[in-house]
């Protein structure tokens, strides 16, 4: 029922990956094999008796405006199940089939593949590691998906090659002190800091910091220069490169019918397996012209939304974003927002104004006066902030600091999860506050499975806040204040419920 390997684990960590009002369930392990992540969506449609609205098995043949749409926005669609067709007249429509939809193998950029012997296949077709034991296994491409292939196989093949033409910077899933990294990075302190600091001291940070664990340059796996930095998740790379099972190189330059050519100059004879794992494409064929075009790029998409070309704002493209965090945070958000603008609650701009910026994007892009961002990886905060702004959900941290002091400390200085979408405005949950003081109970809950009679026990969080809490938050405060940012957060009216006695202490 799924195209992913076995093996594959959840690169977020569930606190960061849930439903916004739905948290994982407490014993389920942080970061989880796909079965457990799957068990989790079937749990949260029961509890929300959504099944009865689905329908399975089914495919999305045609999806065209009716004659009247510049009137009623109404869609026409047509359906197949079991063989048998179907039209049906829909008032808006949201096409959520993401990123990985069609396998992008690029064969007709390496020369000779076509006389190389040996087995090919792209990594979607790549189950478990059964049938390659003693063979030679070359993996092209350094993402995710490649890293976590190249080390499963290197336990069973005689040798895997791993080829990358950009390199990468490789993160565990945990932190110092063993915690889920998503929830140790994700924090607003941290995006409010970046948003101060020249992106030059940053990259300077945070590259020392990914070397401190390990050289990559001495690994063969830094940025090439030029090249857009990337990185990827696995807990396992190192060690492997470390032990001779996994051998980086560089891209290829040609094959043979037994062997690869690099662009070093270097040759690794008698490969048996290449499998690549170069992504994949997504396209609409369901769509008719222009459409079906304009859909695929990004800059006509209104925040990444709503292409921008419909005189009826009822057709949103969910999930067609490359994030910094969690996709399943950003994918509800979208929804949550879109389905307000198909009620009539929220608004976007014309499309003619829509169109006009995006055609303007278009040329500076084409005249090299402008990067294109289509490639580029939205910042986690930043982007579910701006989606919550126009719904009327993101938290307003200053208010929450003088009526929940506690709430508003986990909320700003703590991981950013997805309750705190839920603390205030339309669709707001009861449970959001308690999901929030409540959200390390559930990440140590399932590492909790041998108890130590006597151990000592890590100090509270109450001790840490009041300790650092006031000298820490008087800083921060103070930066807040100096900052163009924070001004336009603060309401007006919040100066006036500010008594002189506080404004002394």
């Amino acid at each position: 029922m799924t195209r992913v390997y076995k093996s594959l684990v959840t690169n977020v960590c569930k606190e960061m990956s849930c439903y916004s009002d739905f948290p994982f369930q407490e014993d389920y392990p942080n970061f989880m094999k796909h079965e457990k992540f799957w068990n989790y969506l079937q749990e949260f449609a029961e509890h929300f008796d959504l099944l009865k609205y689905i329908r399975f098995k089914t495919t999305v043949c045609s999806i065209t405006k009716r004659p009247d749409f510049s009137e009623t926005g109404q869609w026409d669609v047509v359906t197949e199940t079991e063989g048998r067709q179907d039209r049906a007249v829909f008032d808006a429509v949201m096409v959520c089939t993401g990123h990985f939809l069609n396998p992008r193998l690029p064969l007709e950029s390496f020369p000779g593949i076509h006389k190389f012997k040996g087995q090919i296949l792209h990594s979607q077709e790549y189950k478990i590691p059964a049938g390659f034991q003693g063979k030679r296994v070359l993996v092209i491409g350094l993402g995710n998906t490649g890293g976590d292939i190249a080390v499963e196989l290197s336990r069973t093949a005689a040798q895997v090659l791993l080829s990358t033409r950009t390199g990468t910077w490789v993160i565990n899933r945990s932190s110092d002190g063993g915690y889920p990294l998503n929830m140790m990075v994700t924090r607003r302190h941290y995006n409010f800091v970046a948003q101060v600091l020249p992106s030059c001291i940053l990259t300077w940070i945070q590259e020392r910091r990914l070397n401190k664990r390990f050289d990559h340059a001495n690994y063969g796996l830094n940025i090439t220069k030029g090249k857009k930095p990337k990185k990827i998740v696995n807990d396992e790379l190192p060690t492997c490169i470390l032990c001779g099972t996994v051998t980086i190189k560089t891209s290829v330059k040609e094959f043979t019918e037994t062997s690869a050519v690099f662009e070093d100059g270097t040759v690794e004879e008698n490969i048996d397996v290449v499998i690549f794992t170069t992504g994949y494409t997504f396209s609409f064929p369901f769509f008719e012209e222009p459409l079906k075009t304009l859909c695929t790029k990004k800059i006509f998409l209104y925040k990444l939304v709503f292409p921008s070309n419909l005189e009826k704002t009822t057709l949103a493209m969910i999930g067609f974003i490359s994030l910094t965090g969690s996709i399943l945070a950003a994918t509800e958000l979208q929804a949550r927002w879109a389905t307000r603008i198909f009620k009539g609650l929220c608004k976007i701009p014309p499309p003619e104004k829509l169109m006009a910026e995006a055609m303007k994007k278009e040329q500076l892009i084409e005249r090299g006066l402008m990067k294109d961002p289509g490639g580029d990886k939205v910042d986690y905060i930043s982007y579910l902030d701006d989606l919550a702004s126009l719904i009327g959900v993101k938290p307003n941290v200053p208010l929450l600091f003088i009526k929940d002091p506690r709430l508003a400390w986990e909320v700003f200085f703590g991981p950013c999860t997805p309750y705190q979408y839920r603390l205030m405005g339309p669709g707001k949950w009861d449970g959001a506050r308690n999901a929030i003081l409540t959200q390390w109970d559930r990440t140590l809950k399932p590492l909790k499975t041998r108890t130590i009679p006597g151990s000592s026990k890590p100090a509270s969080m109450s001790h840490y806040l009041k300790t650092w809490g006031a000298p820490i938050l008087l800083a921060s405060l103070l930066l807040m204040y100096k900052s163009s940012i924070f001004l336009k957060l603060v309401p007006e009216k919040l100066q006036d419920r500010i008594s002189p006695e506080l404004i002394s202490i």
